[in-house]
């Protein structure tokens, strides 16, 4: 009943990738840009959560609720979540997923949004990732963590730095930690 999960896929096809994602895992491409020089770190998927207005729009005509936990004197904690209009459940902090029956009678949906990019030769590494990643980290952060791994060709020990780093930032900032789970793909795309 309160239970669901969030997807995210990736197919490739020569040098086209097709994406598809529900809920609040994420798609992140990093590339060289000018050169060697320096790198970026752009998501190829959204994330589906209650601050996006087109999300909440899904949720308040669904007779659903946005707003965050709140402490004993009304004070709003953590990020928006969706709840049920008049009960404060289920308290999800994404508008897609699948599996959640109590969410779904809210307008929560398993609707995939889907994506395509063409990759070049600047295209260096791709990192598919669990919300437990992207919570504490941003793009920039999770490209950081891995560039020396790129370099060296060693992509299972990029992986395993990156759910080292996301669990040492969730144990900072929280007393519980959300699922970490990512997967790193090293590109070698010629001209």
């Amino acid at each position: 009943m309160y239970s669901g999960s969030t997807c995210v896929s990736l197919l490739t096809f020569g040098r086209k990738v097709f994406i598809g994602n529900v809920g609040d895992s994420r798609v992140m491409i990093a590339r060289n840009v000018n050169g060697e020089t320096q790198i970026s770190a752009d998501p190829l998927s959204n994330d589906h959560k209650p601050d996006d207005k087109n999300e909440a729009n899904v949720i308040l005509a669904n007779n659903g609720r946005i707003d965050s936990y709140r402490d004993h004197n009304g004070n709003p904690l953590g990020p928006l979540r969706v709840w049920l209009k008049n009960e404060d459940i289920p308290g999800l902090a994404m508008t897609r997923s699948f599996g959640d029956q109590v969410a779904a009678r809210v307008g929560v949906n398993a609707i995939p949004e889907m994506g395509e990019y063409e990759m070049t030769k600047d295209d260096k590494y791709i990192v598919l990732a669990s919300d437990g990643v992207w919570e504490f980290l941003q793009n920039i952060d999770v490209a950081r963590i891995i560039h020396p791994f790129y370099l060296k060709k060693n992509a299972e020990g990029a992986a395993e730095s990156l759910v080292r780093e996301s669990f040492k930032r969730w144990k900072k900032e929280e007393d519980v930690i959300d699922d970490i789970t990512c997967i790193v793909i090293f590109l070698d795309i010629k001209t």
